[in-house]
């Protein structure tokens, strides 16, 4: 049964609000996913779901109560607000009315070792950008790569920004963050090989055997792939460039190499 909230001083409407913040995601272990088609991801997804928050304008919208009934079977908790509550918890522009609460994903770097698929990996050193860091993982996920792997300093994967440009990505592939050492180790158990990203590589990415058991590197926005990767790469590779730009957006760029190696392998990942 749906519960009516209608204070702002409700327990579960402060912890949904201090959720914007990334100290309270990470002290809490919680994270928000917000809209009806990331709802009915998570719906979809074996993360674990603690409750969710409707609108009361939108709860005559089909979809939303269909989302409502389905939250409630697996055990979610359905809360209901008045539209000037919902607005102040939304981190949207333009809500859609529905949000759920979540538990972060609790998958480590050594259990994702074991039963890792070794085809295509990526890697994102420090990157700061929110909407790269989802992008990239939606692209990764679209070109079947096995996972991402966030080293360094990277844009937190459970802002708001962040997930929404997963566009439900975020469930459907191991995206885990781990320092730089880590991530060697890791590609060194597989067996990957490390291709390195950067404008000043040698090595064209049509040129580069991306049908082997490999990670891309991708670096931070302003100064690219750190010396912990770089000097561990068995290639630099470089996306030619035949116009006046200096260089690609790094999400951009991931698109144009990803989709190389889904080439490459045949359209079969």
């Amino acid at each position: 049964m749906i519960r009516q909230i209608v204070s702002q001083d409700n327990q579960y409407i402060k912890l949904t609000a201090s959720l914007r913040q990334k100290k309270y995601r990470e002290e809490t272990g919680l994270f928000v996913v917000e809209g009806t088609r990331f709802v009915q991801e998570a719906l979809e997804s074996s993360w674990i779901l603690e409750y969710a928050v409707v609108s009361e304008a939108h709860e005559g919208n089909e979809r939303i109560r269909g989302l409502a009934t389905n939250l409630e079977k697996r055990g979610c908790q359905v809360l209901s607000v008045p539209p000037a509550l919902y607005k102040k918890i939304s981190d949207t522009e333009a809500p859609q009315g529905i949000l759920a609460v979540m538990q972060q994903s609790r998958e480590t770097l050594e259990a994702v070792a074991v039963t890792a698929n070794k085809a295509l990996w990526v890697i994102l050193d420090s990157l700061q950008d929110p909407g790269n860091v989802g992008t990239i993982i939606r692209t990764a996920d679209a070109a079947g790569a096995a996972g991402v792997l966030l080293a360094g300093e990277c844009a937190d994967l459970y802002a708001g920004k962040t997930t929404r440009a997963t566009m439900g990505s975020l469930f459907h592939l191991p995206v885990i963050k781990a320092s730089a050492p880590q991530c060697l180790e890791f590609c060194r158990r597989l067996g990957l090989s490390l291709y390195v990203a950067g404008a000043e590589a040698k090595h064209a990415y049509t040129d580069v055997n991306l049908t082997i058991p490999c990670a891309v590197v991708l670096g931070n926005e302003g100064a690219g792939v750190g010396d912990d990767f770089r000097s561990q790469a068995r290639l630099h590779l470089k996306i030619p460039i035949s116009g006046r730009a200096e260089s690609l957006n790094v999400a951009s760029a991931a698109a144009v190499i990803l989709f190389e190696a889904v080439r490459q392998r045949g359209l079969a990942l």
